[in-house]
């Protein structure tokens, strides 16, 4: 047999993935993203770092073209994929790239994922598409991935909506619409954002072991260093819409050339403030929150998911509380039963008054006292309310100040010099305006103008970068200490924990675990859950 001549005429392609002198602009003409230059290769992992704002998303969205072009352009560069310019493609030619060549697991979920259909339902979807799979041959398919991405009883949870999932479920559910279809190039927005240590560990192990399986590419945006030095090969450094120094990992970790750099990588929240401790401002003992599982024609209840299952708390004014544990633990729902947002049994107290069976006239005055700060700031701030109305809100349910305009601005714009966002061109701008990080401080500003005497944080820092998340937590320790404000903070992230918090309660399945002094928990931690906790991050 004779051997066919080699064809000498095809075009190489060295890189995946290739972005020359890329920029990027908003509609009113303002540049964000300056001639960027960098590439992916076949089967490695690229990493784009950088504070909030910095042009990340943005360049990662405009190679799928997910913004919208009434708001965006893209007045200059080129991105190649496979050797095509993505930015000259047709809109039928980018619906065949998005969700088959290209998946994408975006940084807020919620957002993404449509809050009418269910979760099979969004998935399914996808392989229809992309596969031409009916619902029925796509059942087996979402039942594995839902479970690979470490959804608890997958199966049980197919008819769910968004809603009815926690925000770390919610991240695992985009992870496998993303992975669905075993995309060539995995753009990884903040993928592990919103979920637990132990789970993220999980997830990022399933990212390397696909990108091994299916030769796949990752584009990986965070703010976390540490998923940086596990998972990437190369890394770029963004500021203000520059790619100001990039190169292999162990190059630019062990000897970054920038001063920016260098900060990012040598950034420390520090030791907790002082236990300034005081009297118990709230106490809750034996709460449950039980959810009705119902089926069948009638609805009927078959059982309860018990979310919260006999909790005993306790919080002193001037303390930090710690909850802590892996996602659909528990966590959130206690933070909301203590604020009366969620039904529960049990005694709860605020300065020694029960507020279990206050109506709610009697429970508004109270509101004003008690405040939460959402996980997912986009979902909770209106998109139809300039920045001024959604800070400034509050004052006037509650009939703060003198109630005039003038007045009104000049606390808003107080509050929002306190978390960093002084500038007064802000107050007129709406939420899908600024980036996920400066969204948790319009979020924290909305609390703050009220002047609150406890403040649940629900994962305040988690869309955070590093420099900005010790930033919030140095305003959290002061703000502690001039107000002698009381804090409950549920988080996953135990090295802020560490660096905030006084008392720690660990809970798993609704219960607490373990309990006590955070010194001690995380320095002789008892229980084996609580050793694994910590094991994963590197503290124990």
């Amino acid at each position: 047999m004779m051997d066919l001549p080699v064809r000498t005429d095809l075009p190489v392609r060295s890189h995946l993935v290739e972005y020359r002198g890329f920029r990027a602009a908003f509609g009113n003409g303002v540049e964000v993203v300056h001639g960027i230059n960098f590439h992916i290769d076949e089967h490695e992992t690229f990493a784009l770092v950088g504070e909030s704002g910095s042009g990340k998303t943005v360049s990662a969205q405009a190679l799928m073209r997910l913004l919208s072009e009434d708001w965006i352009s893209y007045p200059g560069g080129e991105i190649l994929f496979e050797g095509r310019d993505v930015l000259k493609m047709k809109e039928s030619e980018l619906r065949k790239l998005r969700g088959r060549d290209l998946g994408m697991i975006f940084q807020e979920p919620m957002t993404s994922l449509n809050p009418l259909h269910t979760i099979e339902k969004q998935l399914a979807e996808s392989l229809f598409l992309h596969q031409g799979l009916s619902r029925q041959h796509s059942r087996p398919l979402v039942t594995d991935w839902l479970g690979r991405v470490g959804l608890r009883d997958a199966e049980k949870r197919l008819a769910a909506y968004p809603h009815e999932l926690s925000g770390g479920e919610r991240q695992r559910v985009m992870i496998a619409l993303a992975l669905l279809n075993k995309p060539k190039l995995l753009i990884a927005d903040e993928p592990t954002t919103a979920l637990d240590v132990t789970i993220q560990d999980q997830i990022l192990t399933l990212i390397k072991d696909l990108q091994k399986e299916l030769g796949m590419a990752v584009l990986f945006i965070t703010h976390d260093l540490e998923v940086v030095r596990r998972m990437a090969d190369r890394v770029a450094v963004m500021r203000e819409g520059r790619i100001i120094e990039s190169g292999p990992v162990e190059e630019i970790f062990s000897a970054p050339r920038e001063a920016y750099t260098r900060q990012l990588l040598g950034g420390d929240a520090g030791s907790p403030a002082p236990d300034l401790a005081g009297p118990v401002i709230a106490e809750g003992k034996g709460l449950k929150v039980y959810f009705p599982v119902k089926k069948g024609f009638f609805r009927k209840v078959t059982g309860y998911i018990k979310a919260v299952d006999g909790v005993d708390f306790t919080l002193r004014r001037g303390q930090t509380l710690g909850i802590v544990g892996e996602s659909g633990s528990g966590k959130t729902t206690l933070g909301k039963a203590l604020l009366a947002l969620e039904r529960s049994t049990g005694t709860i107290s605020i300065d020694g008054r029960e507020i279990q069976n206050l109506r709610e006239d009697e429970l508004r005055p109270l509101r004003r006292k008690m405040q939460i700060i959402f996980q997912d700031p986009y979902g909770s701030l209106s998109p139809r309310m300039n920045i001024l109305s959604v800070v400034g809100e509050g004052l006037l349910i509650h009939r703060i100040g003198a109630g005039t305009n003038e007045d009104r601005r000049e606390r808003v714009l107080k509050a929002l010099g306190e978390v960093g966002m002084g500038d007064e061109d802000f107050l007129e701008r709406y939420p899908n305006e600024f980036s996920g990080g400066q969204r948790q401080r319009i979020a924290l500003a909305r609390s703050l103008v009220l002047e609150p005497e406890i403040l649940v944080l629900d994962e305040p820092t988690s869309s955070l970068d590093r420099t900005i998340q010790f930033q919030v937590v140095k305003l959290l320790r002061t703000l502690q200490e001039k107000r002698g404000l009381s804090y409950i903070f549920i988080s996953h992230d135990l090295r802020i924990v560490r660096s905030l918090c006084h008392e720690i309660l660990v809970m798993k399945a609704g219960r607490v675990v373990e309990a006590g002094p955070a010194a001690e928990i995380l320095r002789n931690p008892k229980e084996a859950y609580t050793r694994e906790l910590l094991q994963t991050v590197g503290l124990c």
